[in-house]
């Protein structure tokens, strides 16, 4: 598989065998994270499995660590618990802190046979709604939650009128079928009259990952056991994890994607030991997982772009001597696209400390695909190339000459066991290197639709390619990724969305590199919290631009005026565009998904909503800025 004349990406090896072949790459019928896990347990039973790092107490951190043992032993006792509730076969969602309880009741849900969905409580900030919006479509039969929980949530269900027939069961009191509470009316009574057990098959649908809603509401993608181990051998071969050399160290949360393959998918499945702390931690002091990562050899550990940003602002010159990033082996970026001044930065920053820039590994991936796609390759320094603006606007990739405005884009390789192309959208054909397209990805790891939603799973699951098939390339299968890029030199290059794209006169501009632009124009602006999005006004399209101001800052008229001046001036110099409306929005409003980026489809619903309008500015003046 080639890059010339439309043919796909060439995917290294996952596992030692081509993973494209088949939907279950060539596993035993019998093999499931669940069956990893009992495998670990057997071969490895004292070895340390979880380590949950708590540092609410304080500054000082609290380590609790589970062996592979202790885990498959808590996971078939709330298993048996669960089938003993008349949970076997049933969606149960996951609604519990980062901890303990959260692997537990995720690994017991599978064991149970039943399907997981991986959620959030309902105090994380800002996203009740969204909780509240995927319950009513995943309708649970059960909730898990830690011990202490268990009211809480019943009172968000009861408030919200979700879940109304769903039991809420706590993950710490089903180590005893006593403490479960009596099964459905009709169902099966607990001991004797229990169902047989009935063990996961690859094909079952194993959890439903719902997305983070950035350009449509969130919809629950069906991830198969397969679809789950097949991307767990892809990141391994493609991250060389082996758990002799490598730990798994992570702040993400389990209801992420990235969180839930890198942090508990992958060291169930491989049997490496993993480090985990709450997201909260993280944001509260960064360094904490800077620390975390020194404290362990071999380590390996991803977050979204602004995370790297946020570590360079946040963590202090003073707090970084004790680092030894020396001993990191892969720190993955994630986010869609990833930013070449974000690594960068990074790497300046905190090359003092030890860090490698070969430990960097941008990447690409999507929830539809379970997460992994596509990494940059090891032992190399990340790539960025300076490409000419307008040729982007015209849909080509082609290196700045020097004059004229360029955006840098970051290669983020090539994928692993699977295969990419890119597509015109408009027509379904294979475009050449450097053309830009959307994204099309096809493999073992591709999940297999979206829950209850028939039209939407043939239209993104079910794309074929307008040309017959040609040199080894089958037309039919692709999953259409939404994404735009390009293959330059034979490695991806990710562009942005389609549905965030910004058309003004006929002229494609990406969002990401107007809201670089603008974050850059003032100090007063909060950088990583701009969105630029745009409405028709009067039949035509025009560019809105809405940016958080500084925490520090109050912003008077006299701020909000001298700040959009800049902001217009900026964009009009370096994108050729007028800027229709501006906003200067207090800290804390610009909506962001649950996965830390900035929602630009919400962000428009927000403002043509009026929550940007001068009344409500005056409001949230008055009470003072979240």
């Amino acid at each position: 598989m080639g890059t010339r004349e439309g043919r796909p990406v060439p995917s290294a090896q996952a596992g030692g065998h081509d993973m494209a072949r088949t939907r279950s790459g060539g596993r035993s019928p019998a093999d499931t994270l669940d069956t990893r896990l009992s495998r670990a347990a057997r071969l490895h039973p004292d070895d340390p499995a979880f380590t949950f790092v708590d540092f609410a107490a304080g500054q000082a951190a609290r380590r609790t660590t589970m062996t592979w043992s202790d885990l498959d032993h808590r996971v078939s006792r709330t298993a048996d618990a669960l089938r003993a509730a008349g949970c076997a076969g049933e969606r149960v969602a996951v609604v519990a802190p980062q901890g303990p309880a959260y692997v537990v009741g995720f690994l017991a849900v599978l064991r149970a046979a039943s399907v997981a969905i991986p959620l959030f409580p309902p105090d994380l900030a800002g996203n009740t709604e969204r909780l509240a919006a995927v319950l009513r479509d995943a309708d649970p039969g059960a909730l898990l939650t830690a011990a202490g929980g268990e009211q809480a949530l019943a009172d968000f269900c009861a408030e919200r009128g979700v879940s109304g027939t769903a039991r809420v069961l706590a993950v710490d009191a089903l180590d005893a079928l006593d403490a479960v509470a009596p099964p459905a009316a009709g169902g099966p009574a607990p001991g004797r009259d229990a169902p047989a057990v009935r063990t996961p098959l690859p094909d079952d649908c194993a959890y439903l990952q719902y997305t983070s809603g950035s350009t449509r509401s969130p919809s629950g993608v069906e991830i198969t056991h397969a679809n789950l181990l097949a991307n767990v051998d892809q990141a391994v071969a493609a991250y060389e994890i082996h758990r002799e050399r490598n730990q798994m160290v992570s702040w993400l949360p389990f209801f992420h994607d990235m969180g839930l393959v890198l942090a508990l998918a992958i060291p169930v499945a491989r049997a490496v030991h993993a480090v985990v702390m709450e997201p909260a931690a993280f944001v509260q002091h960064p360094v904490r997982w800077l620390q975390l990562l020194s404290d362990h050899p071999g380590a390996v550990t991803a977050a979204p772009n602004f995370a790297y940003d946020y570590c360079v602002r946040r963590v202090a010159p003073g707090a970084r001597p004790g680092l030894a990033l020396d001993r990191v082996s892969v720190m993955i970026n994630g986010s869609e696209p990833v930013r070449s001044p974000t690594l960068a930065g990074f790497q300046r920053e905190f090359l003092p400390c030890g860090l490698s820039p070969h430990a960097l590994r941008p990447s690409y991936g999507l929830a539809e695909a379970t997460v992994f796609v596509a990494t940059a390759p090891a032992g190399r320094a990340p790539q960025a190339t300076a490409f000419d603006r307008a040729a982007l606007r015209g849909g080509k990739l082609r290196p700045a000459s020097g004059d004229g405005e360029a955006t840098e884009l970051v290669s983020c390789g090539t994928p692993v066991g699977q295969e990419l192309v890119v597509v015109d959208p408009a027509t379904r054909r294979p475009l050449g290197p450097d053309e830009i397209g959307e994204i099309w990805v096809r493999g073992p790891n591709v999940a297999r639709g979206y829950w209850r939603q028939p039209v939407l799973t043939a239209e993104v699951f079910g794309a074929h390619l307008a040309d017959g098939p040609a040199q080894g390339v089958q037309t039919g299968g692709w999953l259409r990724t939404g994404d735009l890029g390009a293959v330059h030199h034979g490695a991806l290059h990710v562009t942005g969305r389609i549905k965030d794209l910004v058309i003004l006169d006929g002229v494609n501009h990406y969002p990401q590199d107007i809201e670089a632009t603008v974050q850059e124009a003032h100090a007063l602006i909060r950088t990583d919290h701009v969105a630029a999005f745009s409405l028709t006004v009067d039949t035509e399209e025009r560019l809105v631009v809405v940016a958080e101001h500084s925490r520090q800052e109050s912003a008077t008229d006299r701020h909000r005026a001298e700040v959009a001046r800049a902001v217009r001036q900026a964009v009009a110099v370096g994108h050729g565009v007028s800027v229709h409306d501006f906003v200067l929005a207090a800290p804390g409003t610009v909506p962001r998904t649950t996965s830390g980026k900035v929602s630009r489809s919400a962000c428009r619903t927000h403002y043509l909503a009026g929550a940007w309008s001068a009344a409500a500015m005056e409001d949230v003046d008055a009470g003072g800025s979240r």
